[in-house]
């Protein structure tokens, strides 16, 4: 590691003069196109002029005569700003990154080319609809006519850092981001395998442990009071792992979610346990306009630059504005003059995992119902970096089997197991989905448009200016012939066998609902009626809770009071935790019913005055955190043993731990305590031991801020010398996991009002531009500090107002 760090500083000493040289050229130019006379710019492939604005965010106004201009001129505005990150993102889902990085990235790399993204992604090109494929194909002229026009010292610094040119983009890479959207919101097969490994728990005790309802629950769709007509039958797990097994199978699934965070990190789509995003929409019966109101805040990792990218298209007949993704046409999330449209991850189980057994003679061939069958063996051509001083590459050669499930995903100890995920069907395409939603005008047309919805399940809400509201559950979802796919299934048998798709109409949907409005936070959306099996495992409901009692408290609400959701910061898990404490300690939080030790008391006097609240002064949240850890670190570790505990993750252990707290049974307590209140104290210890390794000895300094700092991280940030001029140095945040307000995780908040569409307001973490030395690099940071996401102007008029500065783009001769 030493030797690696010696060579990238002997590289950048090397090139730094070079670079520098570069840098200045680049910002003289930058420093020229900031005046205020409109520019002309000449460029093949168009076939009539269009006009872009910029207003003082950097966000592009493009104004186009047709569609193919439209897209081409997105394609290359979008370039001109998020080049190098497109070419990251299509480098990662296609498993090449290591041609740039090297052998950092190889792991990353073979985990993609098992699944066989990039194939994918040309089959799906093939299946795209014709309108949505020329969107496709014009996007990508538009990106390819930025490359060819500007020379390696112009393009974006970081390919001048590593050296090296893109090649030509193409309309199957844009296909391809799609996918790496799908791997981080609907990854779950880990946690079918954690399962497995725990089998041998008690019954009892894992429905307690896996909890998948809680009393905070926000269900949007259905009640659970009514019997499931069609239960699903569990499955058992083809064989049993024992103790060892099962803390290898933990190891092994610790190491692969470490080198996926730090891979989707990179390019800001980690999600933790799937759960991303809050949004809301409210009727008109209960705001002061008399209209709908819609909010939506996704939770990915905040990022330098913001994976998202703020846009507004219009040609006649088309206007639409919002975010969409750097490599994709048009806008993923957004409003057009009709309709206006959020998403949070539904999180449904769309991943089944099958032990699949391989003759021991031929290890090609694995058994089906029918007999012995020939495996498919993919082979793949990985090229790595020999050296950051050049660009020569090695290849390293990686045989992916694909059997009738799928590729074989993970092995272990002589065990193979295969998966089938909806994502790896060639007809799950976003694109089509999103190209109709751009046009629709109201509930019918938006439901038709996402019909042809192949990504990652969301939960969709929707608001239009004739007053109306709804919400969608849109995706593929499997049906299983049996089981509900928790567990891994036996490969040689049918059991497992998926019977195909929850039919469209019978997703979760509603329109209209008599409340008044309609609240999803990756929570349990669906009654216990519900016909269909989603999931086991829904995000804790903490965020729908809070946002439901926020709407509920007010009969009008306004666009200040959705902002002031957004930004709320009230974490009930932790609420709940510091009350039953007080509750164990002396229900007055009376220091002589404490106890006698000082800093026991203390801690109750401070959690007695606590609301909650993870403000960044805050000197009980980080204690409160810490005590809540210990104590379920404690109760997993006399439950699994200190080996399988360690590295057990599960999605809903909020609700548990609510549960434990709350409820208290005493055959949950660790061996050799005798109450619970001996468990909170053991716990309050451990904790102080913590945060004083962590923080020091010096308690005033043990804040919230302090705690948990913000990174926001750019790829090249680490790198010595090069990487200062993309860093932001780290800060203190309000929020946390959690809460509505996550802190870190808020990608983007969007408030749209279709009384006026011109009062909407979205932003994003950072800014527009990837070029450190652009205005526009950060500039949206203190507002999205504050909560206070700007108005993003939509009509003509407004536009002009706000964007009076711009660029044609003229067709070359």
């Amino acid at each position: 590691m030493k030797a690696q760090r010696l060579v990238y500083l002997l590289f950048f000493i090397l090139i730094l003069p070079t670079f520098l040289t570069r840098s200045h050229r680049i910002t003289a130019q930058t420093s020229s196109d900031s005046s205020n006379q409109a520019k002309t710019i000449y460029i093949a492939g168009l076939s009539k002029s269009v006009t872009v604005r910029r207003d003082e965010r950097g966000i592009p106004y493009i104004e186009a005569t047709n569609e193919a201009d439209l897209y081409f001129a997105q394609g290359y505005v979008t370039a001109t700003d998020r080049l190098w990150q497109m070419d990251v993102l299509r480098r990662t889902v296609r498993g090449e990154l290591s041609e740039i990085f090297g052998r950092l990235t190889l792991e990353e790399d073979k985990k993609r080319r098992i699944y066989g993204f990039a194939k994918l992604s040309e089959m799906m090109l093939a299946n795209t609809s014709g309108p949505a494929r020329a969107a496709l194909e014009s996007y990508t002229r538009g990106v390819n006519a930025y490359i060819e026009s500007h020379e390696l010292k112009e393009l974006p610094r970081e390919f001048q850092i590593l050296q090296y040119r893109p090649r030509a983009w193409s309309a199957a890479d844009s296909l391809a981001i799609g996918k790496i959207f799908a791997e981080a919101l609907s990854t779950s097969w880990q946690s079918d395998l954690r399962r497995a490994a725990i089998a041998d728990l008690p019954r009892e005790k894992r429905e307690i442990l896996l909890a998948e309802t809680s009393p905070l629950d926000v269900v949007v769709v259905g009640n659970d009071n009514i019997k499931k007509n069609t239960p699903t039958a569990s499955v058992s797990f083809p064989h049993e792992l024992s103790t060892n097994d099962s803390i290898d199978v933990f190891r092994e699934l610790k190491s692969i979610d470490e080198m996926t965070e730090r891979s989707l990190a990179r390019v800001g789509l980690y999600v933790p346990d799937r759960a991303a995003s809050n949004n809301w929409v409210v009727a008109g019966s209960r705001t002061a306009s008399g209209k709908p109101i819609l909010a939506n805040d996704p939770h990915l990792p905040a990022i330098v630059p913001s994976i998202w990218y703020m846009t507004h298209l219009s040609i006649p007949g088309l206007r639409v504005a919002g975010v969409t993704t750097p490599g994709a046409p048009g806008v993923i999330l957004g409003h057009n003059e009709h309709i206006a449209w959020g998403a949070t991850n539904l999180g449904p189980d769309v991943q089944d995992l099958y032990l699949e057994k391989f003759d021991k003679e031929n290890p090609q061939k694995y058994m089906t119902p029918s007999g012995w069958r020939e495996a498919e063996v993919r082979r793949e051509e990985i090229k790595i970096r020999k050296s950051f001083t050049d660009s020569v590459t090695d290849s390293e050669f990686v045989d992916v089997t694909v059997t009738r499930h799928g590729p074989i995903i993970f092995e272990k100890n002589g065990s193979r197991y295969s998966l089938r995920w909806t994502a790896l069907d060639p007809n799950a395409i976003e694109l089509d989905a999103f190209y109709a939603v751009n046009r629709a005008r109201n509930w019918r047309e938006f439901r038709a448009a996402l019909s042809h919805y192949g990504g990652a399940t969301q939960n969709f809400v929707y608001a239009d200016r004739e007053g109306h509201i709804g919400y969608y559950g849109a995706g593929r979802i499997p049906i299983r012939k049996s089981g509900d796919g928790s567990v891994p299934y036996d490969g040689a048998t049918d059991a497992g066998e998926w019977e195909g798709y929850i039919p469209f109409d019978r997703l979760p949907n509603l329109y209209d609902p008599a409340e008044g409005f309609i609240v999803t936070a990756n929570q349990r959306i669906a009654g216990r009626g519900y016909a269909y099996h989603l999931t086991n495992e829904w995000a804790s409901p903490y965020r729908a809770r809070r946002i439901y009692d926020s709407i509920q408290a007010k009969p009008k609400l306004t666009p200040t009071d959705m902002r002031t959701i957004q930004a709320d910061i009230v974490h009930l898990g932790l609420l709940t935790f510091a009350r039953e404490t007080i509750k164990l300690a002396g229900s007055s939080g009376n220091p002589e019913a404490a106890g006698s030790e000082t800093k026991w008391r203390e801690t109750v006097q401070m959690f007695a005055a606590w609301d909650g609240r993870m403000n960044i002064e805050s000197r009980v949240a980080p204690l409160v955190n810490e005590m809540r850890i210990a104590f379920r670190r404690r109760i997993l570790e006399a439950l699994l043993g200190a080996e399988r505990s360690r590295d057990f993750s599960w999605a809903n252990d909020g609700a548990f731990i609510d549960r434990i707290v709350t409820e208290r049974p005493l055959d949950w307590l660790p061996v050799g305590m005798t109450n619970y209140l001996e468990l909170l104290r053991a716990s309050e210890a451990e904790a102080r031991v913590a945060l004083t390794k962590r923080l020091g000895v010096d308690e005033t300094k043990w804040t919230w801020g302090n705690y948990k700092p913000t990174r926001l991280r750019h790829p090249l940030a680490g790198i010595p010398l090069i990487g200062d001029q993309f860093a932001i140095a780290d800060f203190p945040q309000n929020g946390s996991g959690g809460v509505v307000n996550v802190g870190p995780y808020v990608s983007m908040r969007l408030i749209a009002t279709p009384d006026n569409w011109d009062e909407s307001m979205q932003g994003i973490a950072t800014g527009e531009s990837g070029d450190p030395l652009s205005k526009n690099y950060k500039d949206q940071l203190e507002d999205w500090l504050a909560v206070t996401p700007r108005v993003f102007p939509f009509t003509k008029e407004a536009i002009a107002k706000a964007a009076p500065v711009k660029v044609i783009l003229v067709p070359k001769q």
